[in-house]
């Protein structure tokens, strides 16, 4: 999800932290293996490019998996002012990754008969606006349904200004926007919103009588195994994580880790994770583990539009999943930016081999256009790292 920046938010928090330490990578000794040299090298050096950049990550840690070998790299540090490498174990927010989650709870409602795909709006959320009836679960999923972006609304963005720790009722965040009509014919257009995902959630909670949470145990995080992933409401960041932060290249780098409450983003970029949950969260899904062929082959049905930020080479959207073709091949995935965060994660659409990359500040079109294309060009050597033959 992409939030937009509070600079009035900087100010006392940047008084408060020196500038950023940034160290070389470091080696985890456990578990897991540097490439060799050479090649992996270089990889690891754009990797640290990134964080001495003036506006870069304090620190970034990339995890490659073929099979059962696993790759990391690392650069910076998790927090700035020590010399404390990031660990795949570290707690991150994952940002609109998270829309991949939602994606997996309703694909697997779809598989069990509770949903359909061309369920709409109006019949499952009736209490929604009359305007929005005729949006499909399959619109709202590959983002062409038109529903206003709540994360845009002015009375949201004051309310966020006013205090970045405010408590919303997640379930009513469509409330903001409720008296909007849809920016166009559903199904006509793609437009990335926010809106989509909490809608998604809504509906699978609706068919279910289930809380969205409790969901995600049961459909996403027990079945692939994740045990540092959850859903919270407030602002706190489980130990241990990787602290976020908001960097411009003319003041010390300011921790907006626990600025901004996650329940004003719910289904829409809520979620913390590790870069080890993670890695195992998008073999299973971007391989399919979690849902029929059938399903599967609907979700793989691609429309124009790219992630937010757009992901490495050519975007192109389906069923809460992406698909990235860049100069050595195809992975499927998905990417996500939030205060403190941007994130990747990817994989072969056999789920074999993935690449999960996680930068601690917000690197996005609008707020750092230059950084980004660097951060797709190292994301591509890095799928072109992970798709080469071993």
């Amino acid at each position: 999800m992409r939030v937009p920046s509070f600079p009035q938010v900087r100010l006392p928090l940047a008084a408060l932290l020196a500038a950023a330490c940034l160290a070389a990578p470091v080696q985890d000794p456990a578990r897991a293996a540097d490439g060799p040299a050479g090649h992996d090298r270089a990889l690891r050096q754009q990797l640290r490019d990134l964080t001495t950049a003036p506006d870069g990550p304090p620190g970034a840690i990339a995890v490659l998996k073929r099979g059962t070998h696993t790759e990391v790299y690392r650069a910076g540090v998790a927090e700035t002012g020590t010399d404390r490498p990031i660990k795949v174990t570290d707690h991150m927010r994952i940002a609109s990754t998270a829309k991949a989650y939602s994606g997996a709870v309703a694909l697997r409602l779809v598989d069990g008969g509770d949903l359909r795909l061309n369920d709409t709006v109006g019949k499952v959320l009736p209490r929604l606006p009359h305007a929005w009836h005729r949006v499909t679960l399959r619109q709202l999923l590959n983002h062409t349904s038109g529903l206003p972006d709540f994360s845009a609304a002015p009375e949201f963005l004051a309310l966020v200004t006013e205090n970045p720790r405010r408590h919303f009722d997640s379930r009513r965040l469509l409330d903001f926007v409720a008296d909007e009509p849809l920016a166009f014919r559903p199904g006509t257009r793609y437009a990335y919103s926010n809106s989509d995902n909490i809608a998604v959630a809504l509906m699978a909670e609706a068919v279910t009588g289930v809380r969205y949470e409790d969901l995600l145990d049961e459909l996403v995080y027990r079945p692939l195994e994740l045990r540092g992933t959850s859903l919270p409401q407030g602002y706190r960041m489980p130990e241990p994580y990787m602290h976020g932060y908001d960097v411009t290249a003319q003041n010390p780098p300011a921790d907006v880790s626990e600025v901004l409450g996650t329940s004003g983003v719910w289904a829409s970029g809520g979620i913390i994770s590790t870069p080890k949950d993670m890695t195992a969260f998008i073999r299973g899904y971007a391989g399919g583990k979690l849902i029929s062929d059938r399903t599967r082959r609907q979700q793989l049905n691609w429309v124009d539009g790219a992630s937010e930020p757009a992901g490495p080479g050519k975007n192109k959207a389906g069923l809460a999943l992406f698909r990235y073709t860049t100069r050595c091949g195809v992975v499927y995935g998905h990417t996500g930016n939030f205060p403190g965060y941007t994130q990747l994660i990817a994989a072969t659409p056999d789920g074999e081999r993935s690449l999960t990359v996680s930068l601690t500040t917000q690197v996005n079109k609008s707020s750092k256009p230059e950084l980004l294309e660097r951060l797709r060009t190292v994301e591509e050597n890095f799928v072109c790292a992970l798709l080469r033959k071993p």
